[in-house]
């Protein structure tokens, strides 16, 4: 017997068929033994559809205004969940964010908990009943109703995990597991049994989109066991654990890649002190978030500086880097907006040498050319042409031994 938070996402509970469904497997764990609280998200486009609806009534909806209407959606799920485990003779209590007393900080649309109040649900767990809790959502200790942003159910469910002293968060979605790279893209891409927190927030900051990034960082931080399997495929998942419990240190985890990236560079810079600030400074003024980082001087003393940022952002980054230009007497400003990240991440990096110089043969021998390179302990990406990405995937993934053959062999 176990003590579980389960998190069914919006496709999972994305119409009446599949709630009853949740709803089955919920039962199914609960008649094991298990002591469940059950964590979901709005039935699945309903948080777009409330989005819609507010813009077309205001462009620039007040964020308090925005967070009392999208909690909503989270509020329908519960309790069509709870009736649905009724209806299986599964007795179960639905709570909003606020009524379980998830406290979060003032930053509509965006907020972070500070705190839970376990009281409640530990009640009714005792009394045998399951507990359903709206996820994205809490309350400020104003009384404001908030969201923690897009993805904010699985912050929702780790933090309950964490709080309540769960023995699992398992996060159920529509795939079955994270992979070595996405199946649509390599078909060969294999179930991974096992991989560390620290793979998985890499991968998740690098496009993966199987788990939220703040999840991972809060299970992480709190040593939060997590386990990633499908709603509709019944299956062990994947699990997510600190590095000191892997069994083996695979030398490559995953190939992850991002199509939503831009480059820009601005040439013929004066080389002194201060000009990265007054490259960047305005960028970052913007709330533009910017990615990889090269800059070179030249024997003239003028510096060539080259970063990325979101494809959403070009526009707006080029325009102000335009106005930088002048005031600063560059040269020249391009930009790219047909680029992609490819990067290879694994914790065996720290310990095995010769992995970049393998991944760079490797795009060489696609004849793919690099135009960056950024590192970490556990990370290596590049940037190349949009067209290669998904040839340029392909071959690391099969040259680094990922592939389902070559694993089986």
């Amino acid at each position: 017997m176990a003590f579980l938070v389960q998190k069914f996402g919006g496709t999972s509970v994305g119409d009446l068929d599949r709630i009853r469904n949740v709803a089955a497997k919920v039962k199914a764990a609960r008649d094991q033994g298990h002591r469940i609280v059950v964590v979901v998200s709005a039935m699945g486009g309903e948080t777009n559809r409330l989005v819609d609806l507010a813009r077309s009534v205001n462009p620039q909806p007040l964020p308090r205004e925005m967070d009392v209407l999208l909690a909503t959606g989270e509020q329908v799920s519960i309790a069509l969940l709870a009736i649905a485990l009724d209806t299986l003779g599964c007795p179960a209590r639905s709570y909003t964010g606020a009524q379980v007393r998830i406290t979060t900080n003032n930053a509509h649309t965006k907020a972070r908990i500070t705190n839970i109040d376990k009281d409640p649900i530990m009640a009714d767990l005792a009394a045998g009943k399951v507990v359903v809790v709206a996820g994205f959502q809490g309350i400020s200790d104003d009384g404001n109703i908030t969201t923690l942003g897009r993805g904010g159910s699985d912050t929702t469910a780790v933090a309950l995990a964490s709080a309540l002293g769960a023995d699992e968060c398992q996060i159920f979605t529509d795939v079955e597991g994270v992979y070595t790279s996405d199946p649509r893209v390599v078909p060969e891409a294999r179930l991974l049994n096992e991989i560390t927190h620290e793979e998985m927030l890499e991968l998740a900051s690098l496009g993966a989109k199987v788990l939220q990034i703040r999840a991972v960082e809060f299970a992480s931080k709190y040593n939060v066991p997590l386990r990633v399997l499908s709603t509709f495929v019944e299956g062990e998942g994947t699990h997510i654990i600190p590095e000191e419990q892997l069994m083996e240190q695979p030398l490559i985890s995953g190939v992850a890649f991002n199509r939503d990236e831009a480059k820009i560079t601005i040439c013929g810079v004066p080389d002194k002190p201060g000009i990265a600030f007054s490259v960047l400074g305005p960028i970052a003024e913007a709330n533009i978030e910017v990615d990889m980082i090269v800059q070179n001087v030249s024997a003239d003393d003028k510096t060539d500086m080259t970063f990325t940022v979101h494809r959403n952002d070009f526009d707006t980054a080029m325009t102000l880097l335009e106005k930088t230009a002048r005031d600063m007497d560059a040269e020249e400003v391009t930009g790219d907006n047909r680029i992609a990240k490819i990067s290879l991440v694994g914790v065996g990096m720290r310990s095995h040498a010769g992995i970049a110089s393998k991944m760079f043969e490797t795009l060489a021998a696609e004849s793919i050319n690099i135009q960056m390179i950024s590192t970490s302990e556990i990370k290596i990406s590049v940037v190349v042409d949009e067209k290669y990405m998904e040839l340029g995937v392909r071959a690391l993934h099969a040259a680094f031994g990922l592939n389902e053959s070559a694993a089986q062999a």
